[in-house]
């Protein structure tokens, strides 16, 4: 028996919705699993290159993660994995989430738990922190989730929009992104970060693009803080608006998104990538399905 996962990217937080809005889309991490003497994972895209092949690698600690949760580490089978991946390391599209999932994923085949999509869920956010990137790359689609040691979410249907992401060419580490962030805001200031996000969730449920679009500029959360590790920032920003509903830090970033109408993206694409030859373009659509896992029955 072997299996193959396969895993979808996220961009996460859309402008004002910090650490609680995250959004699936089609790039995606790849696991080719089989049963083994010993782990050793195989990267097979440039993406990987360099990765831990043995149990530092962090599928493998997902795994062990749960095996001990529920009391079965002993009964954990070695595998041999090759993994591919479309997703750049460290640029905000949500590439340790996928892995997370991934591991998720293994150890309830390995150890035949019948998890629930929520169960998968809850242990994904206990170990990530937070839901933004990680239920979108389980669940699919756009998701809303809220944490405080137990996930509540609801997913929103998102269409007519393409997702432009912008990828320089240098990472930024998450840790590195959260340390410039503030410690706390005043009571006023809570507000107006509040009411910001509020308009979001509604311009989002009801496809108002050009109103989230005019929420993410008035973001109070992160990208005000960010925007400094970004060299380009503002003026990407204020680039693409012209063409875009709307622009946002992907995640902790480096990654740009500009949200376009399908109906103008080819065009607006083109020149983008003219004007500005030294970023990565890649055009992206919202992967609604999720996480999927195919099992494979050896041939005898």
């Amino acid at each position: 028996m072997n299996w193959k996962i396969k895993v979808p990217s996220s961009t996460s937080n859309l402008g004002a919705g910090f650490d609680s809005i995250g959004l699936a889309l089609n790039l995606y991490l790849e696991l080719d699993v089989t049963i083994s003497e010993e782990w050793e994972f195989v990267p097979t895209s440039a993406c990987l290159e360099g990765i831990p092949s043995g149990k530092e690698n962090l599928v493998y600690q997902i795994v062990e993660q749960v095996a001990e949760k529920y009391g079965k580490k002993e009964e954990l089978k070695p595998c041999y994995v090759e993994m591919k991946s479309e997703i750049p390391l460290a640029r905000g599209l949500g590439s340790s989430a996928t892995a997370i999932i991934a591991g998720i994923e293994l150890a309830d085949l390995l150890l035949n738990l019948d998890l629930t999509k929520d169960e998968k869920l809850q242990i994904a956010t206990d170990i990530e922190g937070h839901p933004d990137n990680v239920a979108p790359s389980l669940l699919g689609g756009c998701i809303i989730g809220h944490y405080d040691g137990e996930v509540q979410y609801t997913k929103i249907p998102v269409k007519g929009v393409t997702f432009v992401a912008v990828i320089p060419d240098f990472e930024l580490k998450t840790k590195d992104a959260r340390a410039v962030l503030p410690t706390q805001f005043s009571y006023q200031e809570s507000v107006q970060a509040s009411s910001v996000a509020n308009v979001s969730v509604a311009a989002i449920c009801q496809g108002k693009w050009y109103l989230l679009g005019e929420m993410m500029q008035k973001d109070h959360f992160h990208q005000p803080f960010r925007k400094s590790l970004i060299p380009h920032y503002d003026e990407l920003t204020t680039y693409l608006r012209s063409q875009a509903y709307g622009v946002f830090l992907s995640g902790a970033g480096p990654t740009m998104i500009a949200i376009v109408d399908d109906k103008n993206v080819f065009s607006a694409l083109k020149q983008w990538k003219s004007d500005y030859p030294s970023y990565q373009w890649l055009s992206l659509q919202v992967e609604n399905a999720g996480v999927f896992v195919d099992r494979i029955k050896s041939e005898v």
